[in-house]
């Protein structure tokens, strides 16, 4: 058990905050007086993938410009509609390692548990955007039969909640889960994969400290910032909370084309993150999901760019350069 954590004044009510998130085209543009019929906007897109961009995040986007990279992470544009060979619902074929509802068991020694099936932001290049979120979604008895199956694997040692969003569940069933997966004596760490903590600071509130730290695994949060521009104070006050109470905090990026595809953007962000105490970790080559190909970068350009951005940073600050390639044993480096 981490040191318990003190008693944390936060005025915001982060379930508040999420319920009043931006979810139409017009209100986002609005928000930041920016001219509907200049931007290739979709409706269409926000159908077949809703648009849902909560205001903390909105507040750190540039007003007037249209190609703000916040911005463009989360508005549906016509670019999603043109169908490209190659481009699929499921490009890491996750469907052949859902044993049961709400496991994804790709690697031997971890596996990942689907919490739950929303967001608080929906990223336009997200790789489970087709996800059948509907055949994982469990009630609280239906999650012993997952509990079971890690009861069953011996050699898994990790456990990864991910969604959607698992920080978009409900605390009192996180906490009971999480006590659930502590009493497996094989299970040693908990690795909490979410946006929240960025998009809606305060989620990191005493309730969560609380369960995220009450029993003996040892508690990893992997935050998904992909541009400097997004850690503001409150972010930065969050990974604070985190890190006061013991919790390790690291960060993955995705390289995406007109948002983080320059070394110095690059290198002002792992500045940025190290500024915060947290480690880069990741830097992730596009999945190739369907809806998302504007924003891909060939391989060689992005081995350009990394060699450029190793050339800036030292070492400690250049994350990974990976993909996930379907059927491997572990994600495969394009470079060190």
């Amino acid at each position: 058990m981490l040191n318990s954590p003190q008693p944390i004044a936060i005025t915001s009510d982060w379930k508040l905050e999420l319920s009043q998130s931006v979810t139409t085209i017009d209100e986002l543009l609005d928000s930041l007086d920016l001219d509907k019929k200049a931007l290739s906007t979709s409706q269409q897109a926000a159908i077949d993938f809703p648009l849902r961009v909560p205001r903390p995040f909105i507040a750190r986007m540039q007003p007037n410009n249209p190609n703000d990279p916040l911005l463009l992470q989360v508005l549906p544009v016509k670019a999603e509609l043109t169908i490209i060979e190659g481009y699929s619902q499921d490009p890491l074929d996750e469907a052949t390692h859902n044993p049961i509802a709400g496991i994804v068991h790709k690697y031997a020694n971890r596996l990942l548990l689907v919490i739950s099936p929303a967001c608080a932001i929906n990223c336009r290049y997200c790789f489970r955007r087709h996800f059948p979120y509907e055949e994982n979604r469990q009630s609280k008895e239906q999650w012993q039969s997952a509990l079971d199956y890690i009861r069953s694997d011996k050699e898994i040692n990790e456990v990864i909640y991910s969604g959607g969003d698992p920080l978009a569940a409900n605390d009192h069933f996180l906490a009971w889960l999480t006590e659930q997966i502590a009493n497996i004596a094989h299970i040693k760490r908990l690795r909490i994969h979410t946006r929240l903590p960025v998009v809606i600071p305060s989620r990191i509130d005493q309730t969560f400290l609380s369960w995220a730290t009450a029993t003996r695994l040892k508690p990893i949060v992997v935050l998904h910032i992909n541009h400097s521009n997004e850690i503001d104070s409150d972010v930065a006050a969050s990974i604070k909370r985190l890190q006061d109470c013991g919790i390790k905090v690291l960060n993955q990026s995705v390289l995406l084309r007109g948002i983080n595809d320059s070394a110095d953007c690059l290198a002002e962000l792992s500045e940025k993150l190290f500024d915060c105490d947290v480690m880069p970790y990741y830097l992730h080559l596009l999945d190739p999901v369907a809806g998302a190909s504007h924003f891909d970068i060939d391989e060689n350009h992005a081995k350009t760019i990394y060699a450029e951005l190793q050339a800036i940073l030292p070492g400690f600050l250049v994350p990974k350069l990976v993909r996930e390639v379907p059927h491997q044993k572990s994600k495969t480096t394009i470079a060190p």
